[in-house]
């Protein structure tokens, strides 16, 4: 289809008058530019998201480990946030502490989801962060934290690690009751298999999230829940207030979890939107998780795909569904305020995601053809584009061999408080072939 070119003279000008060029493998250029971002969004802000437009694209993630280094140095940033699964990420933080395992190849595959681990760019992050604590001329140490749902595309695991954890807790602090406690949830879990089966996400049939058993299994989650909360002084003061939030937290993600499976279990048109809705009110939770936890100790930068991160709704169209959901971005603005900011990337090309040249008229292609390389252009307040001209730009293509890409839209300009362009990218080393 053939869309009309809108007039790019509103377009041109915020482009001349508000962009902040930078090169992403010049330091220099790129630290300025980030201080200057960095002064634009005000000292509110204590959780900073970073969107990539799709997963794969090294570029992104080079950018990501050089903009988290210089928030480190010059910002008082002193956590990241990616997403891969919360439980997980407590691996690869205890390597990042100096600690748990000897090396990265330890925690390379138990320590991400979706095979992040594997990915060269990922390694170079966590083996900067360990160094920054080996130094002990670095008080202020740095941390790692996943803050997806332990889930995939295709499927989700099971609850029996994080429900483990938390029985494990409680006899720790010395809960007689809690061997008993696991003496009826371990029965209920049953196989893990049966939870992890990827057919269950398109055939409802194929899910046990309703079976009798993971139904008392919610229950049980959710007495635990309850009891953790009702318990929260002794508990904080006998274990200590950071180990009581995170087993209250891994609680609360198993029960989620729970109410995720039953999701895909039911016979309903809006099952799928509704379980993505859910995975992604689980990275809400693990993020104001991370906000309390993190806050008085320093700020925290979160890197995730931009539909995660903005703060409208989500849309995707999967086969036959138009989907739409509410994205842990938009919870976050929600419950955050302007303690939340976030900026969204967008993409010229990449010959290895199976990206083109951007369409003439839209976002990319006027933001791209700036000839200024990479550049950080504002999208909030006084200096963002009319709406009469972001309305009329159109829309680029997709991508065929990288279904993950998703382009920029009209939207765009309000679901980001910035945006970060970057004309192409390689595909990411180290990640698996793509078709």
């Amino acid at each position: 289809m053939v869309h009309p070119v809108p007039s790019c003279g509103a377009v041109g000008e915020w482009i001349a008058r508000d962009a902040i060029p930078f090169s992403h493998v010049d330091p220099r250029s790129l630290n300025a530019a980030v201080d200057a971002l960095v002064a634009s969004l005000g000292g509110a802000v204590e959780m900073l998201g970073l969107g990539e437009p799709l997963h794969g694209g090294e570029d992104f993630l080079l950018l990501r480990n050089r903009v988290f280094e210089r928030l480190a140095e010059a910002h008082g940033y002193r956590s990241i946030a990616v997403e891969s699964c919360f439980f997980r990420g407590r691996l690869v933080d205890e390597y990042v502490a100096g600690g748990g395992a000897a090396s990265y190849d330890a925690v390379r595959d138990g320590g991400f989801s979706h095979g992040f681990g594997r990915y060269d760019a990922n390694r170079e992050l966590v083996e900067w962060m360990r160094g920054w604590n080996a130094d002990p001329a670095r008080s202020e140490k740095v941390r790692f934290y996943g803050f997806d749902g332990p889930m995939e595309m295709t499927g989700a695991e099971g609850p029996r690690r994080m429900l483990r954890f938390v029985i494990d807790y409680l006899l720790s602090a010395g809960d007689a009751g809690a061997a008993e406690r696991w003496g009826r949830i371990d029965p209920l879990i049953g196989n893990d298999a049966d939870w992890e089966n990827p057919a269950a996400m398109m055939d409802p049939s194929k899910s046990i999230g309703l079976s009798p058993a993971a139904t008392a299994l919610r229950i049980e989650a959710e007495g635990l829940v309850t009891d953790l909360e009702m318990r929260r002084p002794g508990l904080s003061a006998l274990t200590g207030r950071g180990r009581h939030a995170e087993a209250l937290h891994c609680a609360s993600m198993a029960r989620r979890l729970l109410a995720y499976h039953a999701e895909f279990a039911r016979e309903s048109d809006d099952r799928i939107a509704r379980g993505l809705g859910i995975r992604d009110l689980m990275m809400a939770d693990t993020l104001a998780y991370i906000a309390s936890r993190e806050r008085g100790r320093g700020k925290t930068l979160v890197f995730a795909h931009n539909s995660h991160l903005k703060r409208g709704e989500a849309r995707w169209r999967l086969g036959p569904h138009a989907l739409a959901w509410w994205p842990a971005g938009s919870h976050a603005g929600a419950t955050l305020g302007p303690r939340y900011a976030v900026i969204g990337s967008g993409l010229g090309v990449s010959a290895d995601n199976g990206v083109g040249a951007p369409e003439a008229g839209t976002l990319e292609a006027l933001l791209t053809a700036a000839g200024a390389g990479a550049l950080f252009i504002p999208t909030h307040g006084g200096k963002a584009l009319p709406a009469a001209a972001a309305g009329a730009l159109p829309v680029r293509s997709g991508s065929a061999r990288n279904p993950g890409y998703f382009p920029l839209t009209p939207q765009s300009l309000a679901d980001f408080d910035w945006l970060a362009i970057l004309p192409s990218t390689g595909y990411a080393r180290g990640a698996p072939p793509l078709p």
